[in-house]
């Protein structure tokens, strides 16, 4: 497999997260601060993606970008090719569809930590990191295109199909943000996620010509009730 446009991200975010987990300076200047970005640091929207709490942070959203970056490797006999989000824009796009991916992933750390800086631009106490947000948008692109692929919690047996997953992940994320407390900001979850909805539903459609949103349901109607659901690996 080349050296992809997700692989080299991951490479990247890994390392400058690696770096800044033993450098607290490094760490301060990279992450989401609200009243420094109002100072027109504007830079943070994307740096604050570069780093991660911890490793267990780190390791969940690189492999979920992994996973939807990537996917998995399907043999035809008209060749190989890998079921991930950057693969369908490189099928759809030809070679811009790598930087197509690109602009998706940069524009959504931005825009899925925008309310976030609206909510708490006047707050000297807050601070945000992590690339999830951008990691929403390319779970959820993943869905449009393979709204039936089983997703489920790690070691965990059960799978549901995507659309739906996508749909309890997007409840429970708007629960959790009411709810509030738990130190994750929930808010860049959704909005990434409707980010990357957004961004390839238009994309495919005055770039490609291609209805991804007819697609979607085409996949979903043409599919087994029985797959919405099943257990085992």
């Amino acid at each position: 497999m080349t050296l992809s446009i997700t692989l080299i991200i991951i490479i990247i975010t890994s390392l400058v997260s690696f770096s800044a987990m033993g450098n607290a300076r490094m760490m301060e200047e990279l992450i989401f601060y609200p009243p420094l970005v109002k100072r027109g640091q504007w830079y943070r929207f994307f740096s604050c993606g570069l780093i991660h709490a911890d490793l267990g942070h780190l390791i969940f959203n690189m492999l979920s970008l992994y996973l939807f970056g990537i996917g998995t490797k399907v043999e035809t006999p008209a060749g190989s090719f890998y079921t991930g989000v950057e693969s369908q824009f490189t099928g759809l796009f030809g070679d811009k569809g790598k930087f197509i991916y690109l602009g998706m992933y940069l524009l959504a750390l931005a825009f899925s930590i925008l309310p976030t800086y609206a909510k708490h631009k006047n707050d000297y106490h807050y601070r945000s990191l992590g690339a999830s947000g951008a990691v929403s948008a390319v779970v959820f692109a993943g869905i449009l295109f393979n709204p039936m692929q089983g997703i489920g919690l790690f070691f965990i047996p059960i799978f549901i199909a995507g659309f739906i997953f996508g749909a309890l992940y997007l409840l429970i994320s708007q629960m959790m943000e009411r709810k509030g407390g738990d130190h994750i900001n929930h808010s860049a979850h959704i909005f990434g996620a409707l980010f990357g909805v957004a961004f390839t539903v238009i994309i495919c459609k005055f770039v490609g010509q291609f209805d991804i949103i007819q697609y979607f349901i085409d996949q979903i109607k043409g599919a087994n009730p029985k797959d919405f659901i099943h257990f085992g690996y």
